[in-house]
């Protein structure tokens, strides 16, 4: 996840998932019992019974998470504390300042994910509010500073004793946004069959277009950037981390690109709630640490 320009040493393959599981193990320390929790043989926590006021607030988690990090990144400062307030604890953000972007371009397309974020928690609390008859639950503890150095390292994108900067220049900035973009999209993609309330449903398809642009967005500047070997690696660390199943797609490679990472059918696949949280804490084990290391609020843990 550094700047291209220091990958001369690396391997010319894309890394596997076998070897993604192996690199994360060892990033993380865990040995032999991260093997077991990581192992193909492990399997999902049963699903539960949710609510359409679940499956909201459990997807503002992720909102507050985008959004902060896409606006401290482009203006250098997050959401209001009026956007944040709720039930739950509120936590605060660590890291995150403007980039210094080299690109015209790149600046307005991270302004643009800024402004989308942001008006996703907007309307994401106000249809928890009016159209569910709930209470947004309030923004997480989140870490937008060394949660992005453990996923490097697991990634084997960093070594065991580097610190990976997001904010340094404008190619780790979309490396970064690579993590989140494609787990956004999927997790919204399996949250579409459990929601019942019509409304909700047709926001939710609506932030699962905008998130689906965005995913596509980003992994065509890294395709045009030569970025394929990173991406691969990062895409074999989610699948790595998410569970025993193989779905989770890079960018392509020099004969290829892959920007619409889909299944046989065309479709894009879908994750399940526990597999997203394994993502965004960064362990295979729903323990939380990473992005939010104090776990998310509400009901879906």
């Amino acid at each position: 996840m550094n700047d291209q320009t220091h990958h001369a040493g690396m391997p010319a393959g894309t890394m596997d998932v076998e070897e993604g599981r192996r690199a994360f193990i060892q990033a993380l320390g865990l040995g032999a019992v991260g093997a077991a929790l990581l192992g193909t043989g492990a399997t999902p926590a049963k699903a539960q019974a949710l609510s359409d006021l679940d499956i909201a607030n459990f997807a503002l988690n992720f909102e507050y998470l985008g959004a902060e990090f896409y606006l401290r990144a482009s203006v250098g400062q997050g959401l209001t504390d009026a956007e944040v307030n709720g039930t739950g604890t509120l936590g605060p953000v660590a890291g995150g300042r403007q980039i210094a972007f080299a690109t015209s371009y790149l600046a307005k397309f991270a302004n643009e994910l800024a402004r989308d974020e942001r008006a996703h928690v907007q309307s994401l609390r106000a249809t928890i509010v009016n159209v569910l008859g709930g209470a947004p639950i309030a923004r997480p503890a989140i870490d937008l500073a060394f949660a992005f150095t453990l996923a490097a390292r697991a990634a084997g994108l960093a070594g065991p004793n580097d610190v990976f900067d997001p904010y340094a220049n404008e190619n780790n900035f979309l490396q970064a946004a690579f993590i989140f973009e494609d787990v956004c999209v999927t997790a919204l993609a399996g949250a579409a069959p459990l929601i019942s309330n019509k409304t909700f449903l047709a926001n939710a398809s609506g932030f699962l277009a905008t998130e689906s642009y965005q995913a596509g967005a980003i992994r065509s500047f890294l395709y045009a950037r030569n970025f394929v070997q990173q991406a691969g690696q990062i895409s074999a660390t989610r699948d790595a981390v998410d569970g025993p199943q193989v779905d989770d797609q890079g960018i392509g490679d020099n004969a290829t690109i892959n920007i619409t990472p889909t299944d046989v059918d065309g479709l894009v696949y879908a994750r399940t709630p526990q597999q997203v949280l394994r993502i965004a804490y960064l362990n295979g084990n729903g323990t939380p640490t990473g992005f939010f290391p104090n776990g998310v609020n509400g009901t879906i843990r």
